[in-house]
């Protein structure tokens, strides 16, 4: 499951209505262009494809006094809705999230009740001890992972992603409990995103689609457009079986 239909639906809602570059803006004020597909024509691709999927509803605003193009904003339907919650969940509480699911969750667990945060994340820790049980069980030879030759380290290395996970999740929950972070329900959350027009120091500069450098003027040099060939396969492969479920 890609990340990507996570981020760009958590960080539409927390604008309530967002245009493409306030999107690509927050997401890269994360590092999130880093350590997950949100790439400017992966960012684009995905606002598009999930307004034609009924999950965000497109406004066209008035063309920029500057003279530019009209921008579309962006607000979650009622299916965006649910789909995010359900995204939101799942990353948090599934064993074998990839790093890029998982770190989307985390940045949207305050979106939560706290104790369905804690829930979640007591149900990931299971599902890790889970794992771990049955790998070691059933696949671990009676002498050790040493009998299965330098094979024996892919074993070695898993048991340890599944002990390192296990720990730092039970450090969260205990975190959690502890009354750290405002969840929903609780008060004025955390405000993650940048003010509209603030600059942005970890903008990526990436240049746009017609080859020049997209410094923050909105979105007319990428939105509208579609990702590459390999952003667009990768989102309508994982993106429709995300939003199946």
């Amino acid at each position: 499951m890609s990340a990507i239909r996570l981020l760009v639906l958590g960080a539409v809602r927390q604008h309530g209505r967002a245009h493409g570059y306030q999107v690509r803006n927050d997401l890269e004020y994360w590092g999130a262009h880093e350590w997950s597909h949100a790439k400017p024509g992966s960012i684009y691709h995905a606002l598009k494809q999930m307004a034609r999927q009924g999950l965000l509803l497109a406004h066209d605003t008035a063309p920029s006094t500057a003279g530019g193009p009209p921008r579309t904003e962006y607000e979650l339907t009622a299916a965006g809705e649910a789909e995010y919650f359900s995204l939101l969940r799942t990353a948090l509480s599934r064993h074998d999230q990839k790093v890029d699911m998982l770190s989307a969750g985390i940045g949207f667990v305050v979106d939560l009740p706290r104790d369905e945060a804690v829930a979640l994340l007591r149900e990931r820790v299971r599902a890790l001890e889970e794992w771990r049980s049955t790998v070691t069980e059933y696949y671990t030879p009676e002498g050790g992972p040493g009998q299965l030759g330098h094979i024996g380290e892919i074993m070695r290395m898993w048991v340890h992603s599944s002990d390192s996970g296990a720990e730092w999740t039970r450090g969260l929950i205990e975190r959690i409990e502890g009354g750290a972070y405002v969840f929903a329900g609780e008060g004025e959350p955390f405000v993650g995103v940048l003010a509209d027009g603030a600059e942005n120091p970890y903008a990526t500069r990436e240049a746009g689609p017609d080859g020049g450098r997209d410094q923050g003027r909105g979105e007319g040099a990428g939105e509208g457009r579609d990702g590459g060939p390999d952003d667009a396969g990768e989102e309508e492969g994982e993106g429709g079986a995300a939003h199946a479920n």
